[in-house]
């Protein structure tokens, strides 16, 4: 039991420190909603009001990456919702969802619509969402638009990482990507459907 308050707490404690990291630009952009910091008796509520989580990475069979998973040319409704029925009838509560910044960056509106949807989809199913933003694992470049075929015998042959190689050839990326977290986190602040969001 002790075990799991200070999980809870941890818990607590890293998702205050992204939002609040987040929120200290020193430039001016867009009004921020001003947060309150969580006491520990508040985190320690938060933790207890929780199920256990029990799940996995998710990805629909039909996405080599997370960019195939999120543009509009690929986004499939149908496989998530069977996939997700699935993980709900195994005992699976919660699934990891890995988002991409390339694909908020060309259609922002139609990108938070998709997560709504799979938001949705996850819900009708019991399941709680956990969004990671970025990821430092696989391949260092990628490109919108068709993605690269599986390549037999290689694991996560396709997978990219976000923002890869960009964050060393392209500086400017910061600032993008300080605007596609701001986004994400004030658009779905009080959704409770994702339990959690983190880098």
């Amino acid at each position: 039991m002790k075990i799991k308050s200070l999980l809870s707490i941890l818990t607590a404690a890293w998702i205050i420190f992204m939002i609040i990291s987040c929120n200290n630009s020193p430039k001016k952009q867009k009004e921020i909603k001003p947060i309150d910091v969580w006491s520990v008796e508040k985190a320690q509520e938060w933790g207890r009001m929780q199920n256990w989580l029990r799940g996995c990475d998710y990805i629909p069979s039909s996405a080599i990456n997370q960019l195939e998973m999120w543009q509009v040319e690929t986004f499939d409704t149908t496989t998530i919702a069977r996939e997700l029925r699935w993980a709900d009838e195994i005992g699976f509560n919660c699934m990891r969802v890995y988002l991409h910044h390339l694909a908020w960056e060309i259609d922002k509106e139609g990108f938070k619509q998709r997560m709504n949807k799979y938001l949705s989809i996850a819900g009708k199913n019991g399941i709680q969402t956990i969004f990671v933003f970025f990821d430092d694992c696989w391949n260092p470049t990628y490109n919108a638009g068709k993605q690269p075929d599986p390549k037999p015998g290689i694991h996560n042959s396709g997978w990219v990482r976000d923002p890869g190689d960009l964050l060393f050839t392209n500086p400017e990326i910061i600032s993008v990507l300080e605007d596609y977290v701001k986004d994400i986190l004030q658009t779905f602040m009080d959704d409770k459907r994702i339990v959690i969001c983190y880098m």
